[in-house]
């Protein structure tokens, strides 16, 4: 092992905004500026509970990814108890859908909807 994972930072044009956006997604409380993790003038922090660290980074020409193209980079999966309450609730906060995968043996309902944040980096919502 070379070294341990320090923190996620997502490149978005207000990251604030966008903190306030996980932390209600995801939980955790937010710091800005934090200087332990120095991520630059224009950030915040969310921590979690256990410690785990997502950055956010002010960029001004940012540019969103684009889901499913081959230059899209990561997402990131968030488990919830029921999809469609979830949906209702992401949906609230700004996010916006772009679709569903996974349908599941069962009822065949999908097992995952993705969305975009409001800076546009997409992310799942995944029944467990």
């Amino acid at each position: 092992m070379i070294g341990r994972l320090r923190c996620l930072v997502l490149d978005c044009p207000d990251a604030e905004r966008l903190a306030q956006f996980y932390r209600q997604l995801i939980g955790g409380e937010v710091e800005s500026p934090d200087p332990r993790w120095a991520v630059g003038e224009g950030s915040a922090v969310l921590r979690g509970d256990g410690g785990q660290a997502l950055a956010f980074q002010g960029v001004a020409d940012h540019r969103p990814p684009v889901w499913g193209a081959p230059e899209q980079q990561f997402h990131l999966d968030v488990r919830v108890d029921d999809l469609d309450v979830a949906h209702e609730a992401v949906l609230a906060l700004g996010a916006v859908p772009l679709g569903s995968g996974g349908v599941d043996d069962g009822g065949g309902d999908p097992a995952w909807r993705v969305y975009a944040d409001p800076a546009g980096h997409p992310f799942r919502l995944v029944r467990p």
